[in-house]
């Protein structure tokens, strides 16, 4: 994964971002158009996308791909908010049940693909093991780090609400969650609110203890969101992506050993254990995204309304969904 180093994933966000996809500028010149080759489909990733990095380790998508005249290209994001809200990729890393939420508020042009069944457990609210923080309720002035806009955000928002507080009630140090691990490997914060892998990660590099998980709070759903442009122009290719991921996740649960060391080095050579913890905790089933499902994202809209992380409340339910074509999911 050479191509994914931060290096130039910082460079290629940049271009990305401020549309600096290449062609355009060639023809407005007047340069002469030569298809070099298959279009490229650009996927955006981040560490916890697992069946996408086993898709690409594997070749699996490009070789699925190829008949349709595509090959897919690779996007690390820290934050998949901005690119999701800018168009700045076609196909869009799978998220947390929150983040849809913000690209849906900010009016963002995107539609819903597919979604992994849930998984609470793999998000949850830890402490150091020798912290004298015990329940949700003891963060009542303590800083606790959360990424905006994620999963780990609603579930912070929605244990407080639980136990009788409020976001208010404490410091939020808002950090990605590379920095959040640097911040609580350190002791600069009190809690921290974090999904697998890095929550695996953190269990790993010391004793920690959970003092809340989604278990009861959310189902911890991830969503796949497709431009409304790209689903529209090219349904076949998504409607291949959707099912190169139901075969990645069969694949995940099959092959636990194999999936453990095809990660492992990916997630920064990590043991073994680690990695089998944090995919134990995932469910890898992707299906269909039914309208009559998304209650739940209801729930999370009203009290990030509530929070006043979004300005205005939404219906959560009202989405573009692409229908996979009969016979092929």
């Amino acid at each position: 994964m050479t191509d994914d180093t931060m290096g130039r994933f910082g460079s290629s966000r940049r271009a990305l971002l401020r549309g600096g996809l290449g062609g355009a500028a060639a023809l407005a010149l007047g340069a002469p158009s030569v298809r070099a080759g298959p279009r490229e489909v650009k996927i955006s990733m981040q560490r916890s996308s697992v069946l996408f990095t086993v898709l690409k380790v594997k070749g699996t998508l490009a070789e699925r791909l190829a008949p349709l005249g595509f090959t897919p290209t690779w996007h690390l994001f820290t934050s998949v908010i901005e690119p999701m809200n800018a168009g700045a990729v076609d196909i869009h890393a799978d998220v947390a049940d929150a983040v849809p939420i913000f690209t849906q508020s900010a009016k963002a042009p995107l539609t819903f693909y597919a979604r992994e069944r849930g998984a609470p457990s793999a998000e949850a609210i830890i402490v150091p093991a020798d912290s004298p923080i015990r329940t949700v309720a003891d963060l009542r002035g303590k800083t606790v780090g959360v990424s905006r806009g994620s999963g780990s955000h609603y579930v912070l928002a929605a244990a407080l609400k639980r136990a009788g507080l409020s976001l208010a009630d404490i410091k939020p140090a808002y950090l990605q969650a590379p920095e959040g691990a640097v911040a609580f490997d350190q002791g600069a914060l009190d809690a921290w609110s974090i999904w697998d892998p890095f929550l695996a990660f953190a269990e790993a590099k010391r004793p920690v203890r959970v003092i809340a998980d989604g278990t009861g709070l959310t189902s911890y759903h991830r969503y796949y969101l497709v431009n409304d442009s790209f689903v529209a122009a090219q349904p076949e290719v998504v409607a291949t992506v959707y099912r190169s991921l139901v075969e990645a996740g069969a694949w995940m649960k099959a092959n636990p050993e194999e999936a453990v060391a095809l990660l492992a080095p990916i997630w920064g050579d990590l043991p073994p254990a680690v990695v089998a913890a944090a995919n134990s905790r995932r469910t890898y089933a992707v299906e269909p995204v039914e309208r009559a499902q998304l209650g739940e994202q209801q729930a999370i809209a009203d009290v990030f309304h509530e929070a006043k992380l979004i300005p205005r409340r939404i219906d959560a339910t009202d989405v573009p969904i692409f229908a996979i074509p009969a016979g092929r999911g």
